[in-house]
């Protein structure tokens, strides 16, 4: 039996590391399902079987839990900021401003609350006090993002070997963390006087009022006089909107009008628009009507079929540049992104991963089909290069020092606020350098998980050694009601604001709560009480510059005010 023994005890070898590891997750994982009142902790278990195995001895050489601890936090973080590019500037227009100025709000009176308790509860005079804060402050917001910034930037400001075990704080706060984000939604609910049923209706009444730019058909018969003897090209120039003119009756005969398609009075076309321009187009070209001609020329037979984009040559490609019309005889009607139905514009910029509606003879279609690539095995192969020229920009971008006077030390954004933010502007931008940032969603997610879970066992490795002494006979009680103050309050303001001064719908309000803590389970509760999108838009509105104010005000805190 001494393999076995030496198995576990021979600390340094590459065996007992992974065998570490793999103990630490599966049981942090497994241990993470289990529900107290429909409410589990998730993958962030991990970390308090990490202090379980770290209290006992169970262990592994510093320098090789640094390592995993560091790579694994830039994998979560880059992946994140893929996950989270496209949307980030996107969330910034009309409507998502106030959200988005709100979630800012609740994150400055976090970081508030959190130095009013540790001027009210803790000894100033001892400079391990304010950095153990910081690990409160993100598991009261259930953030371990901004706990692996702080982490990293608090290395940059004490010796090694005196970095405080901020993931001690972290592990005390995180539990009420997650419960004390559902109960003070629930509060503004009560403070509010909200009623569920009402909200739901309010959704009702504003989804079919407000007109989405999503993809609207109607048949209509050219009535106006200006448009006798012009092409489509000229039409659409005149007009100066978006849309698509899949099918022209002309004559009797049944055909797919091009740019240089002429059109009479008395045709009868089916026009592709944005919701919000159908009634204007309608009104330029003529009466809406009930066709009853046949959707396919017998002669040539007009096929509707969707084509996805995984040839990396159309990365990024604008659509109203390829000229699907005049030199394939198509017509682009729709684009789905994500799930989503887009209109297709001029302007839209192809992605690897798009699902094209493409309408037209069958021939022409298959060739369209051929040029897009339309090969979904090639989806499944995750882009490999791009992560990692990525990693390389983000790490060089992040390790630049900007000397700031008063500062112990120069300001780098680091490991984690670096390659945060590259991943965001590659997510964005990246097809204007030729990159293919595309990755299945289950890819991404196996990515972050697999970057969560060794960051979050190597922190609670090392937090395990000092555990007992800095929580069950230091201040740990301290951090516990600290963190629900810090969690509570800024809701209870935040929300009834955005509720009684700026009238957003309770749900749309319980998304941007969730969002800006970045916390699933308060985002699926309000799933469980709402039939609508409205929690899930909130949430996805204020999640991208919440996450990356959250990790960027975890080192300036600690830059600025722990040295």
């Amino acid at each position: 039996m001494e393999w076995l023994i030496n198995l576990f005890t021979t600390t340094d070898s590459v065996a007992h590391i992974a065998l570490l590891y793999a103990i630490v997750i599966a049981c942090g994982v497994y241990l993470g399902k289990i529900k107290v009142g429909g409410i589990s902790l998730g993958v962030t278990f991990v970390l308090f079987a990490g202090i379980v195995a770290g209290h006992v001895g169970f262990t592994a050489p510093v320098n090789i839990l640094t390592f995993i601890q560091d790579f694994g936090l830039i994998l979560f973080v880059f992946c994140i900021g893929l996950q989270v590019g496209p949307g980030f500037f996107e969330s910034f227009r009309k409507g998502g401003i106030t959200l988005n100025l709100l979630s800012t709000a609740l994150i400055v009176l976090n970081i508030g609350v959190m130095f009013g308790c540790y001027y009210l509860f803790f000894d100033t005079g001892d400079k391990n006090n304010l950095p153990m804060m910081v690990g409160t402050l993100y598991g009261a917001v259930t953030n371990t993002p901004g706990l692996g910034a702080a982490k990293e930037a608090l290395t940059s400001v004490f010796a090694q070997g005196s970095v405080p075990e901020i993931a001690s704080g972290y592990a005390c706060a995180y539990p009420l963390g997650v419960l004390g984000i559902i109960g003070a939604t629930i509060a503004v609910r009560y403070i509010c006087r909200v009623n569920l049923s009402d909200e739901e209706k309010e959704l009702d009444v504003q989804e079919s009022d407000n007109p989405h730019a999503k993809p609207h058909i109607m048949h209509l018969k050219v009535s106006n006089a200006y448009m006798a003897g012009r092409t489509l090209g000229q039409i659409s120039e005149f007009l100066n909107r978006d849309f698509v003119c899949t099918r022209l009756l002309h004559n009797g005969e049944v055909s797919i009008p091009i740019q240089n398609t002429v059109l009479e009075l008395g045709d009868e076309v089916l026009i592709v628009c944005a919701t919000a321009d159908a009634e204007a187009i309608q009104a330029f070209i003529g009466p809406i009507i009930d066709a009853e001609w046949t959707a396919e020329d017998k002669t040539q037979p007009l096929v509707s079929r969707r084509i996805v984009v995984t040839k990396p040559s159309m990365n990024g490609k604008t659509l109203g540049k390829i000229h699907f019309n005049s030199v394939y005889g198509v017509n682009i009607t729709r684009i789905t992104r994500q799930g989503i139905d887009l209109f297709a514009s001029r302007e839209h910029h192809f992605n690897v991963g798009d699902r094209v509606m493409v309408v037209g003879p069958e021939d022409n279609v298959n060739r369209v089909a051929d040029m897009m690539g339309n090969s979904v095995k090639r989806l499944d192969t995750p882009n490999i290069a791009t992560i990692f020229i990525g990693i390389i920009i983000g790490i060089l971008f992040g390790s630049i020092p900007v000397a700031i006077p008063g500062m112990p030390a120069p300001l780098k954004l680091g490991i984690a606020g670096g390659p945060l933010i590259i991943a965001i502007l590659i997510g964005r931008f990246g097809y204007r350098m030729k990159l293919v940032t595309y990755t299945t969603t289950s890819a991404n997610m196996m990515l972050r998980e697999i970057g969560l879970v060794l960051f979050l066992a190597s922190v609670g490795i090392k937090a395990g050694a000092n555990f007992w002494q800095t929580v069950i006979e230091g201040d740990g009680l301290k951090y516990v009601y600290t963190g629900v103050l810090i969690t509570i309050i800024p809701i209870l303001i935040i929300g009834t604001i955005a509720r009684l001064k700026y009238k957003f719908n309770y749900f749309t309000i319980m998304g941007m709560l969730a969002g800006t803590c970045t916390d699933p389970p308060a985002l699926a509760y309000a799933n469980q009480i709402c039939s609508k999108e409205a929690p899930a838009i909130g949430y996805s509105t204020v999640y991208p510059l919440s996450m990356f104010l959250r990790i960027f005000t975890a080192q300036l805190i600690v830059l600025f005010c722990c040295g």
